[in-house]
């Protein structure tokens, strides 16, 4: 999957400027796809050159102007193709998993503060994802929430970020747990 598939696929919901697209894969995309925010821009600007978005300039008096961005149809189609084709596997590329696969030989110490920093990090990212997942339903239920949205994908991807980061978490916190025990097991008496 490229940049450009995650960008027209956070359009689904309606214009956005690149300011409010990037809040957009700050609460959002960003569990599934990571980008900073010139990345971002610059892919619009290409996005826009191909045809796959439209671009309109608002005025404003009191700020600079802003573009405002949407899908086009031909954009729209994109998606649909991206979609509906063949999806490569996901490979986690992660370098604290690699970290903790050296357990054996690296200091417990420097591990057990890669993965506090980490259960930390995903406890925060739980947090603002609990709260997008609230905002997302809007005080309905889920089947409620089912029967009425015209926006199903924002929530599906939510949810998997929170099952993701619970995950991560709760991984964390079980493997600091083994080393710690393996640290007392194998200290001098």
């Amino acid at each position: 999957m490229s940049l450009r598939h995650a960008v027209l696929a956070a359009l689904i919901q309606g214009e956005a400027s690149g300011y409010e697209l990037t809040k957009r894969f700050d609460v959002g995309v960003a569990n599934f796809w990571h980008s900073r925010p010139q990345q971002l821009y610059a892919e619009l600007a290409r996005l826009h050159g191909e045809g796959l978005v439209r671009a309109v300039e608002v005025v404003q008096e009191s700020r600079p102007n802003k573009r405002l961005y949407s899908l086009t149809d031909t954009g729209t189609r994109a998606l649909v193709d991206f979609a509906a084709g063949p999806l490569r596997p996901t490979n986690l590329r992660d370098e604290l998993t690699v970290a903790v696969q050296c357990a054996d030989v690296v200091e417990p110490g420097a591990l057990l503060a890669h993965l506090g920093r980490r259960a930390d990090e995903a406890r925060e990212k739980l947090a603002a994802l609990r709260r997008t997942e609230t905002s997302i339903l809007s005080g309905r239920d889920e089947e409620e929430f089912v029967r009425t949205t015209g926006h199903l994908g924002p929530y599906l991807t939510c949810r998997r970020g929170i099952r993701y980061e619970a995950d991560t978490q709760e991984w964390c916190e079980w493997a600091a747990g083994l080393i710690r025990a393996k640290e007392r097991a194998t200290r001098p008496s």
